[in-house]
């Protein structure tokens, strides 16, 4: 899907093709790209395929670059999808400076231009392309930093349902947050190093504000890269920790198994033994053999279980503790 956008009064408006003023800076959105969509914006607007190919790469990484007649800017930025298997990922998005068109081309809708384009970043100017993309930037960042705290409530969150009861999903939702971590860290990384590429770049031309603006950007994005490294090993530890918990939960199990195990052995040793063919006590006294024979078993069993007790220090001041 391709829309147009121009600003009037700060204010950015949709437009159709053939309402677009030739004498306005002009934006042109691409997002979710069918085959027609990709054939017209390299008809149209002189993008080579291979570029456009690149932009909807999910594994492409920043950078800039100098096409035939435009300026080519990557950055990753972050999706958020509920229903996904990794609900947090990251995807390239594309920016090219061609004459007096701003064309931004995208695999997926995202938050970071529908901001844009609903108006909630201020003091954006369409006609600045190099203060937009630099405001696009700082939009991404703060949207990375959203999604961080947001990732880490959820943790907090499987954390707790963890504590009364270890399954699966839980589990498998931790996994999946470690997943988005690792990609947001990658693409933060990816796009520290097309920041440094902008301070020195001579593909477009930024004035004093616009530099003190990728100071910020840099700062903010280190911040991000920061908490999602700091995210990711909290995670990891608490895999780490909940992996013991279950293997020790298991080793508690099997010991109660065994114990039981070996309470039964007795009583069916006696009863095997009186079931060889031995002369048997009591074998002509009706119920009374019966009742002698399972009061031998009742009252082993009972020995066997107090001597099989768990006598632990651990446990015992645990015990302690509880009559307190």
């Amino acid at each position: 899907m391709i829309t147009y956008w121009q600003q009037k009064d700060g204010q950015f408006l949709r437009v159709n093709k053939n309402q677009i003023d030739d004498s306005a800076p002009v934006w042109v959105d691409a997002r979710k790209l069918t085959t027609i969509d990709m054939a017209l914006l390299e008809a149209g607007c002189g993008i080579d395929y291979d570029h456009i190919t690149d932009i909807l790469d999910p594994d492409e990484l920043s950078r800039i670059e100098d096409g035939d007649t435009y300026v080519l800017t990557i950055v990753r930025i972050p999706i958020y999808e509920a229903n996904a298997d990794v609900p947090y990922y990251t995807i390239p998005l594309g920016i090219i400076i061609e004459g007096n068109t701003i064309i931004t081309i995208c695999g997926s809708n995202n938050e970071v231009l529908e901001d844009i384009s609903s108006g909630h970043v201020k003091s954006i100017i369409l006609a600045d392309f190099p203060a937009f993309i630099i405001r696009l930037l700082s939009r991404a960042d703060i949207t990375f930093l959203k999604y961080l705290k947001e990732i880490n409530r959820q943790s907090s969150a499987i954390q707790r349902d963890l504590q009364g009861s270890i399954e699966n999903k839980e589990i498998i939702k931790m996994l999946n947050l470690q997943k988005s971590l690792e990609y947001f860290t990658t693409s933060l990384s990816s796009n520290q190093l097309l920041l440094s590429k902008l301070h020195k770049t001579k593909l477009m031309t930024f004035d004093e504000d616009d530099v003190d603006w990728l100071d910020d950007i840099e700062i903010d994005n280190r911040q991000a890269m920061g908490m999602a490294d700091t995210y990711s090993n909290i995670l990891t530890s608490l895999m780490d920790t909940f992996t013991s918990v279950i293997s020790n939960n298991l080793n508690i199990i099997m010991k109660k198994l065994t114990v039981i195990n070996l309470v039964l052995m007795v009583p069916t040793f006696i009863t095997s033994f009186f079931g060889m063919n031995i002369p048997l006590p009591f074998a002509h006294n009706g119920w009374i053999g019966m009742l002698v024979i399972s009061g031998v078993c009742l009252l082993t069993t009972i020995v066997t279980a107090y001597m099989l007790r768990d006598r632990s220090p651990v446990k015992k001041i645990s015990q302690k503790r509880k009559n307190k």
